[in-house]
């Protein structure tokens, strides 16, 4: 009798809803709906490309074959490929568990090597994972200073110097926006001085999450300045490697969405310390953030006019440090965009 013999035939597209049914019992209704994104494209391997209708007959060779597809078929780094394989890893796992595959098919996904000295450039939070995070956010940590600065930089696009620099005076709640201005005497500047001085709209989410954080938990303190931060600590305005550090520790995978891309045990990893989160190697930096708004707002149809804007980034700038569409999905975009003329 083969090791196939033991096994009991489910087709892919069953095998994942069983484990999602199964995962919801477990994990928030953001996770699920994250693990339903990352696993519907290996369904649709299975079913498009490998022809594979029945669990049984997934190998390691197949794993890797579509490890190889899902990373030219999307486009995707290696944070992201981790990301999307890790799930897939905890998907195999499980299908184990119930004599869906052979036992130990999961340890033949081969997470890609992150580099630590990787060009952090390259790096930024994909609207997949922002939407989950800010989903986290809002149910689980609405209010809190975390929460509006993630929902601002990511709605915005807008530098961490830029927030860290705005005072309560210059958000406007009723016609949603804020001011951004250059002001070198009281220790608040912009990076482009008097160029990047701007308003920026705001979305009515956006003006919900710095409206409850205002109301709820920022803290009552003028700067040294005497003047009304908008982000604060107890003692005033806060460094902008306080803020910095905030994004690190929320982006850690493991912070919103209980899990960790990397098979590490979570109350031992070093990440967990509060001074260490960016040694998370899926945690991701202020500017990632804005590199990822950046490509969102790019891929959604803004014309690059529009976002360089926005953003405060010269046409040059952002074909070359910030836009991380693929070079397909540009060309897609170019015909939809002309077969509409």
């Amino acid at each position: 009798m083969s090791l196939n013999d033991e096994l009991e035939p489910i087709q892919p597209t069953e095998a994942k809803e069983l484990y999602l049914e199964q995962r919801r019992q477990e994990v928030s209704e953001s996770t699920i709906q994250a693990h339903h994104y990352r696993l519907k494209h290996f369904v649709e391997w299975t079913d498009t490309v490998a022809e594979i209708d029945n669990m049984n007959e997934v190998t390691g060779r197949d794993l890797q074959r579509f490890k190889m597809w899902r990373r030219d078929d999307g486009d995707l780094n290696n944070v992201t490929m981790v990301t999307q394989l890790s799930t897939l890893r905890v998907f195999i796992k499980w299908c184990e568990t119930i004599d869906a595959v052979a036992p130990g098919t999961h340890e033949k996904i081969l997470m890609p090597s992150l580099d630590k000295n990787e060009d952090r450039r390259t790096v930024l939070l994909d609207k997949d994972a922002a939407e989950q995070l800010i989903n986290h956010l809002r149910k689980f940590e609405f209010s809190t200073r975390t929460h509006a600065l993630v929902e601002l930089l990511w709605h915005t696009g807008m530098r961490i110097g830029a927030a860290h620099g705005l005072n309560v005076g210059d958000y406007d709640p009723e016609e949603q926006y804020v001011e951004l201005h250059h002001r070198p005497e009281t220790d608040t500047r912009l990076k482009n001085k008097e160029a990047g001085e701007r308003y920026v709209s705001l979305s009515p989410e956006v003006c919900d999450a710095l409206d409850a954080y205002l109301t709820y938990s920022r803290d009552k303190v003028a700067d040294d300045h005497d003047r009304k931060p908008l982000f604060t600590s107890r003692s005033g305005r806060p460094a902008k490697s306080s803020l910095r550090d905030s994004i690190y520790r929320i982006t850690r995978p493991c912070q919103y969405t209980g899990e960790c891309p990397h098979d590490r045990e979570i109350d031992t990893c070093e990440a967990m310390d509060r001074n260490k989160a960016s040694t998370c190697p899926s945690s991701v930096s202020p500017h990632a953030i804005r590199r990822g708004s950046i490509t969102h707002h790019l891929s959604g149809d803004v014309p690059e006019k529009i976002v360089s804007d926005r953003m405060n980034v010269s046409l040059d700038v952002l074909e070359k440090h910030y836009d991380r569409r693929g070079e397909q999905e540009k060309a897609e975009q170019r015909r939809d965009y002309l077969d509409s003329i």
